[in-house]
């Protein structure tokens, strides 16, 4: 296989090109245009598909997850009939759409539940399987270091002000760009104990925060952090920043529970179990 890095091919026109099991990675195809091409098969992750126009395509047994708006098919949005199913199917999904304070607590209410549910869960893991990776994602252990990163970038930095929280322990996204003096240690292995105490010292600061919240300061911005960081520095929506919070938590404990039965199941050796409903991409 050879390997195309570097290259600029905007307008290039590629005819009976057969690329079966080609890998694509920081490849740019936006305005391209196919016809009678076969996708069968095909794996896509992390594709930015706004503005996508499919038109005479075969879509059969197709399993798609994704932050969805305006999806037609066959002249039909799609989106309201997936978000009321979802609703529907977890009861506790319409609260991480809280409106006023109250509904903030209600729903930090929600997230201790549920995590401490999930963490139950994994304490009936060993220890290498809580290190261990499903398809390519973070592990159980780098899902919680992640959270850590982000209560400390959203809430104690751009909320309150704080201009270098981290911990050596924190794990940015993977598409963020290096940003010193933010920690980025991948090969990091801790202990489920030692991130979870970290992550309990977030959550406090978290319920101390919405704990204390009034309407008032929900609609309220934050004072510019000047130091340079994760978010840049500058003022933020309080809103923006408990909801990122709250989108944060619930949909990270969606993809550890995923993960935490894909590894249970090839211990015992059984086959991958299906996808789980409501689970869209990290």
């Amino acid at each position: 296989m050879t390997d195309e890095t570097y290259e600029d091919r905007t307008g290039t026109r590629f005819e009976r090109v057969r690329l079966t099991d080609a890998s694509f990675e920081d490849v740019y195809l936006d305005g391209a245009r196919f016809t009678d091409v076969v996708l069968r098969g095909a794996t896509l992750r992390q594709v930015d598909l706004r503005g996508l126009r499919a038109r005479d395509v075969w879509l059969e047994d197709v399993d798609i997850t994704a932050e969805i708006g305006n999806l037609r098919i066959n002249g039909i949005d799609v989106v309201p009939y997936v978000e009321a199913e979802l609703d529907r199917l977890q009861p506790d999904r319409p609260k991480m759409r809280p409106t006023d304070a109250d509904g903030f607590r209600e729903a930090w209410d929600v997230v201790e539940r549920i995590w401490g549910e999930t963490v139950e869960h994994a304490r009936t893991f060993t220890p290498d399987q809580l290190h261990e990776r499903v398809d390519g994602e973070w592990s159980f252990i780098e899902t919680l270091r992640h959270l850590v990163f982000a209560t400390d970038a959203w809430v104690c930095r751009a909320l309150l002000g704080d201009p270098q929280p981290w911990d050596a322990l924190d794990l940015p996204h993977d598409e963020m760009a290096d940003s010193p003096p933010v920690p980025r240690d991948r090969e990091a292995r801790p202990t489920l104990d030692e991130v979870l105490a970290l992550r309990a010292d977030r959550m406090a600061a978290v319920r101390r925060v919405v704990d204390g919240l009034t309407d008032e300061a929900l609609d309220g911005t934050t004072e510019p952090v000047t130091e340079p960081g994760y978010p840049e520095p500058r003022a933020y929506a309080v809103r923006r920043i408990l909801l990122t919070i709250l989108n944060e938590e619930w949909l990270h404990r969606q993809y550890a529970e995923r993960d935490l039965a894909v590894v249970s199941a090839r211990a015992h050796g059984g086959a991958d179990p299906e996808p789980a409903v409501g689970v869209p991409p990290r």
